[in-house]
């Protein structure tokens, strides 16, 4: 025997229990570190002493060395590797003892899959693998030899997979992708710490910080080149080159989940002081990998976004406990518009506290659904669900005397019709605060409080921002400010100039 194959010959084995397992391979060429070539009922435990040089044994023939190194990354800096496709096994060199002893530790208690393939793992007897120079590993005992240049896919995943931090491109982003919802799919991998939106070359771009280097790796095979939603929104994932992202503020553009009092800065919307809590309490929790696909994994997390066979190509909600002496297409369509673009309202002639909402696709429509589903509008607690009607039908001109059907495909008070539109970065559930925008500058606090307090409500705060042309106001309830959004959106100011008004998750 020669080459690898000849190296483990000639390995003491330090007590009698590696002697008596060692006999029961001989007669199997090549090497062995204690493992056995048989079935896994014949296997025998040995207990080598902690090595900075790991045995991985039942390796898929398939499996590249980058792979295989992305396992001890996480643990630490990985400095060699060994692999024999023939025995399926490799061995890994970590940089220190101490990394090694947590690998296996970790392992030990967490089973090991790859490839879907059951994975082992344990110490060597060997302490280190030596290289030679050549393309041809070196005979040493004890220490081990392994080839000595790694491929080029190697030396990117030593280089860069040891950050915890993912650069993330959004392209088609036809579909809101905020913090919360960048949150949500890539906490399927692991514990979110900190993220931050930006857009750069006019993309829409993402540093997110994993509180481990694992789950960071984990994340990127799943989710890259992944569509959010429906045909659009695809995710571009490599890795950063920092390892640590410093957040300033919490609001719409960064989240700091490790610190939940951070102050929301100037002009920006806060997260507010609950929600933040609450994430912080659950991202205390170390995040299990999810064996689910990546697809899977993406309409897990996104709960707005439609399964497959679920909703299909339907955009239509049923809406209903309605208070039916109040509402009005116009009101659901007002409503349902924070959300997505109404194109039609119908209220059933036979059941007025009963409607037909028809969004522009499926996505739009679990959105509103997941948003509006048992909030208060008009002094009744409404439900929403998904409509077996995959259109809602206008009525022959002249039988619709009452007004309950409106078509809204053509309106120019559509929030989303514009593909990137700032709109989709600022979609938020009912709540007590109001963001107002495209306010005159003649327009004093005194006019919009008067305002708000017109249409039935107690105006509790209010907060301009410093250009004027924004502001805050907060209700007393949810339910007062759902009835001002519906309302005073689209309000007229004089001028030709249109009050916008949507929930915000801030708190003044």
């Amino acid at each position: 025997m020669d080459g690898i194959s000849d190296v483990a010959v000639g390995v003491k084995r330090g007590s009698d229990e590696l002697s008596s397992y060692s006999k029961t391979i001989s007669g199997t060429n090549g090497m062995s570190d204690g493992a056995s070539t048989g079935s896994d009922s014949k296997k025998l435990k040995v207990d080598a002493a902690p090595s900075r040089v790991l045995h991985i044994r039942k390796v898929p023939s398939e499996v590249s060395d980058a792979e295989l190194i992305s396992l001890g990354l996480p643990f630490g800096k990985v400095t060699n590797i060994l692999t024999l496709k023939g025995k399926n096994q490799a061995f890994l060199e970590m940089g220190t003892e101490e990394a090694a002893i947590t690998m296996v530790n970790y392992y030990n208690s967490v089973p090991l899959f790859v490839r879907n393939m059951p994975v082992f793992i344990q110490y060597s007897n060997h302490k280190e693998l030596k290289t030679d120079g050549s393309n041809q590993p070196t005979r040493a005992v004890p220490a081990l030899s392994t080839v000595p240049s790694l491929g080029s896919d190697v030396q990117e995943v030593l280089a860069a997979g040891t950050s915890p931090v993912l650069r993330i491109i959004i392209d088609n982003l036809f579909y809101p992708v905020t913090l919360d919802v960048l949150q949500q799919i890539f906490s399927k991998f692991g514990t979110v710490m900190k993220i931050i939106t930006f857009t750069k070359n006019n993309q829409f771009q993402a540093l997110l910080q994993y509180s481990e280097p694992a789950h960071a790796q984990q994340a990127k095979r799943a989710l890259d080149c992944q569509n959010i939603y429906n045909s659009c929104c695809t995710l571009h994932i490599d890795f950063s080159k920092l390892v640590n992202l410093n957040v300033k503020y919490n609001n719409d553009k960064s989240r700091d989940y490790t610190r939940p009092e951070l102050p929301a800065g100037d002009g920006q919307h806060s997260l507010d002081p609950t929600v933040a809590a609450a994430l912080s309490k659950d991202n205390s929790l170390l995040g299990a990998l999810n064996p689910l696909s990546a697809a899977a994994a993406v309409a897990a997390a996104a709960g707005r976004v439609a399964h497959a066979g679920q909703a299909g190509s339907n955009g239509v909600l049923l809406v209903s406990n309605l208070n039916e002496e109040m509402v009005t297409p116009q009101s659901l369509f007002t409503l349902f518009g924070v959300y997505g673009d109404v194109q039609r309202v119908k209220i059933l002639y036979n059941k007025k506290d009963s409607a037909l909402v028809q969004m522009s696709d499926c996505n739009q429509a679990q959105l509103a659904m997941s948003h509006l589903n048992e909030q208060k509008m008009y002094g009744n607690v409404i439900r929403v669900t998904l409509s077996k009607h995959q259109t809602v039908a206008l009525p022959r001109d002249g039988l619709d005397m009452q007004g309950l059907t409106k078509d809204y495909t053509n309106s120019s008070l559509h929030r989303f019709k514009k593909p990137g539109s700032k709109n989709f970065q600022n979609i938020f559930p009912p709540s007590a605060t109001l963001h107002l925008s495209n306010i005159p500058q003649n327009v004093t606090e005194d006019d919009l409080e008067l305002l708000f307090t017109n249409t039935g409500g107690t105006v509790k705060a209010f907060k301009f921002f410093q250009d004027r042309k924004m502001a805050l106001i907060q209700m007393s309830t949810v339910e007062e400010a759902t009835q001002a959004l519906i309302d005073l959106h689209n309000y007229s100011m004089g001028g030709n100039q249109h009050l916008r008004v949507s929930f915000s998750t801030s708190t003044i």
